[in-house]
């Protein structure tokens, strides 16, 4: 059984661990990708030490901050898409939800890829949603019925691409995602070459490119 110290030991440790991951975001935010892990720590108010100690590697750090702002931002974007009455609405207003995040990340997004922090389990829960809710509005004639999980995850890539092209304040990408949404309405559907095979990577990605 845990002594009251012991408790509190990791009471502050828990404390530590928030108070460097919202430092992080925040510096990510305010000062790039670049910025240092002793800036970081300053802003946390702890020593370089006690980072280093949470988190070994810059790496784990940005993954942290991630996981963080999956949890807080788009679970509950999930949560709610799942919950609409009409699943069509409730897919666009989960790739809204996740390409407004990614624009708010974008710095954070960068120092993943340079510390190849970013890891498919990010966005998991993202694509098995999409994929449900896919389903349920093919079946209510609401999507284009030649449509397959493989093309979602291609398709996030292709919107999440335009996001480097244009200032962030624009929120420019919800031209291409009407474009997108108008080629998989029923009424506007050809028919199309089948989705090619998922080819591996060398590095895994994820959020959403």
């Amino acid at each position: 059984m845990a002594t009251e110290t012991e408790r509190h030991l990791r009471a502050d440790a828990a404390r530590n661990v928030e108070r460097i991951v919202r430092a992080a975001h925040a510096a990510f935010a305010d000062d790039g990708p670049e910025v240092s892990l002793e800036e970081i720590a300053r802003r946390a108010g702890v020593g370089i030490r006690t980072l280093y100690r949470h988190f070994p590697r810059r790496g784990d750090l940005i993954k942290a901050v991630l996981d963080q702002r999956v949890a807080e931002e788009l679970m509950p974007a999930i949560e709610r898409a799942l919950d609409d009455e009409d699943p069509r609405d409730g897919l666009t207003a989960l790739i809204e939800a996740a390409l407004a995040m990614v624009t708010r990340e974008m710095s954070t997004l960068a120092a993943a890829k340079s510390a190849d922090s970013l890891t498919p389990d990010l966005s998991t829960a993202f694509f098995e949603a999409m994929i449900v809710l896919m389903r349920r509005a093919q079946q209510a004639r609401l999507l284009r019925a030649d449509l397959v999980p493989e093309d979602l995850g291609r398709i996030m890539a292709m919107l999440t691409s335009v996001l480097w092209t244009m200032d962030p304040e624009t929120e420019g990408w919800r031209r291409y995602l009407g474009f997108v949404l108008d080629g998989l309405s029923p009424a506007t559907a050809t028919v199309q070459p089948p989705a090619a095979p998922v080819v591996k990577k060398p590095r895994a990605g994820s959020l959403f490119g």
